[in-house]
């Protein structure tokens, strides 16, 4: 039994998990209603709320058996400094008074491992050796702050193939949702607006799109947008929706063309998305064409294990425990 806490940006969050059942129990407190008057997050804001939002979050998950808790793990890095100090602090405060040791997870490497709770989920008696069926695994992490392509092996050490050289996929998202005047956080938005676009409509550029650069870049593609958009002031403006699609599709082609290059380039069983951005349905809808192609199996997190939450924190830790039965 381990229980989660996390607070690297504006979620406070924490929860219980049984190796021999699965999330017993999972509460997040959400600032983004806060914060969308400011257009994003603002890190002094965010410490301040995490510091209110953990007392009622903990009075909730005494009621779930915390004294059979052996571990709590919590998140390090990366995040906001004040707002991982306020969890680290928690995580401190409540080792003390159950006696339990701490255990510090990557920030990523929760969200690395979050599409397997599904299949811990489906038997959890028997994980381990379930487990062995998908790796090699071939991950995309996708976010506001990150956009990497990693490799899971065997014995579930962790390599990167590619990674973002400035902008990750979620921050184009949200800062194309700027340009366009939407109100934030505006990637959700972009989405709903594309699904009654038209994706060819216009063309938007896609960086490093041959094989031998494994690499993303999306600072490029934000810049076309808002030259784009630049010329039509004071004129008749391209229907949003269009703009929306094409915008997503360059995006979204460009996530899942590097992980075709990838699955070209390296062995797997399965492969998978996560991180906020892997909610994105179009993007979900490309990773499985690219699975049914390649016969590797899919993994997805489920809709509220893909942003910040103390689920994929604690199995973290739990896959970190029992890396000895692969």
């Amino acid at each position: 039994m381990i229980i989660g806490i996390e607070s690297s940006c504006d979620e406070s969050a924490v929860a219980l998990f049984d190796g021999k059942i699965g999330v017993v129990f999972e509460k997040i407190s959400s600032q983004v209603k806060l914060h969308a008057e400011y257009g994003g997050v603002v890190p002094e804001l965010a410490s301040r709320e995490h510091v209110k939002n953990f007392v009622p979050l903990l009075k909730d998950l005494k009621n779930f058996g915390v004294g059979e808790a052996k571990l709590i793990a919590v998140t390090k890095e990366p995040g906001l400094p004040g707002c991982l100090n306020i969890g680290l602090a928690v995580a401190r405060a409540l080792a003390l008074m159950l006696r339990l040791p701490v255990r510090e997870i990557n920030h990523l490497y929760g969200h690395l491992f979050s599409p397997f709770i599904p299949v811990h989920a489906k038997d959890p008696q028997s994980f381990s050796s379930n487990l062995k069926e998908y790796l090699p695994h071939l991950g995309l992490l996708v976010s506001g702050g990150n956009t990497v392509l990693f490799e899971i092996s065997k014995n579930l050490a962790i390599a990167t193939i590619a990674e973002t050289q400035d902008d990750a996929a979620g921050e184009a998202f949200d800062k194309g949702a700027r340009l366009l005047g939407l109100p934030y956080p505006g990637g959700n938005l972009i989405e709903k607006l594309a699904s009654f676009g038209n994706p060819k409509k216009y063309q938007f550029p896609r960086a490093f799109s041959s094989r031998s650069d494994m690499k993303f870049s999306f600072s490029g593609l934000k810049t076309s947008l808002r030259y784009f958009l630049e010329k039509f002031e004071g004129s008749f403006v391209p229907h949003i929706n269009d703009i929306c699609a094409s915008y997503q599709e360059a995006i979204v082609d460009t996530l899942a063309t590097k992980v075709s290059h990838a699955l070209e380039q390296h062995s797997c069983k399965s492969i998978g998305i996560s991180g906020g951005v892997s909610n994105n349905d179009t993007l979900r809808k490309k990773m499985a064409t690219l699975a049914i192609k390649s016969n590797k199996k899919l993994v997805l997190p489920l809709g509220y294990h893909s942003g910040d939450n103390a689920a994929m924190i604690a199995f973290a830790a739990y896959i970190n425990d029992n890396s000895y039965l692969l």
